[in-house]
């Protein structure tokens, strides 16, 4: 067992899924109401909170970052580049996000341990607390637990073994019945998952106004006011009647 930042012991591993911040590429949603540049703008600010909530949580061996892309060249790359350090950095495989999934739970633990608690780059609103809450959820039950996000998918995922996260190959990815379909193929499995706390996920222009406003000291907050300070943002029902 190891200790976190303050000392506190832990058990298992976080495992951060990402992609580099490149204009074009990442966030690709939210660059409709606000342009290319400053999504992968604020999806690096994102990254950098999501970076400092696991560093927050679990100590430096314990930390592995599956990355997809390079960080040079994308939005912010000297800072990320510094975040990353002390994590354990490997390229994320796989044909589809599915098994990019699949890969990233097996490398941690591998490389970390587990219990094996997942996140992606959606929801800068994590925190250190969150992440050791649904760890303890996971080891008190000795389950996997989904935690589910709001736009119907899931925000969080913790394998206590890595045979858990195969299912995620057959599942599919970003629609409305994704969090529905892989808390199924983990029961199908033999691995009924504990429900873990929901948070909102940011996708489009309503989401990021809303995770800004609950999490208003992070990075992605702040860079947020800016931009949405700087330029007129319209609602995503009028993003949707613009690329219609």
């Amino acid at each position: 067992m190891s200790r976190a930042r303050g000392g506190r012991a832990v058990r298992g591993s976080v495992l951060v899924m990402a992609k580099a911040p490149v204009a074009g590429q990442a966030k690709t949603r939210l660059a409709v109401g606000v342009g290319e540049a400053a999504a992968a703008d604020l999806a690096a600010a994102a990254l950098l909170d999501t970076l400092a909530a696991g560093a927050a949580a679990y100590p430096a061996d314990r930390r592995v970052l599956a990355l997809a892309g390079d960080l040079a060249e994308g939005a912010r790359p000297d800072e990320l580049r510094l975040a990353a350090d002390g994590w354990l950095v490997v390229p994320q495989r796989g044909r589809g996000f599915g098994e990019r999934l699949v890969h990233g739970h097996r490398e941690a633990h591998r490389l970390a341990g587990g219990p094996v608690v997942q996140v992606g780059m959606d929801t800068p609103q994590v925190t250190a607390a969150l992440l050791h809450e649904v760890a303890a959820l996971s080891h008190a039950h000795d389950a996997p637990v989904l935690g589910p996000a709001d736009d119907g998918g899931w925000w969080v995922l913790v394998t206590t073994h890595p045979e858990q996260a195969e299912v995620l190959s057959s599942v599919p990815m970003s629609r409305a019945d994704t969090g529905r379909l892989t808390a199924a193929a983990l029961a199908g499995a033999g691995h009924r998952a504990v429900v873990g706390p929901a948070l909102r996920d940011v996708d489009h222009v309503d989401d990021a106004h809303h995770v800004a406003a609950s999490a208003p000291d992070t990075r992605f907050a702040g860079l947020w006011r800016r931009y949405a300070g700087a330029r007129a943002l319209y609602p995503r029902a009028e993003v949707e009647e613009r690329r219609a």
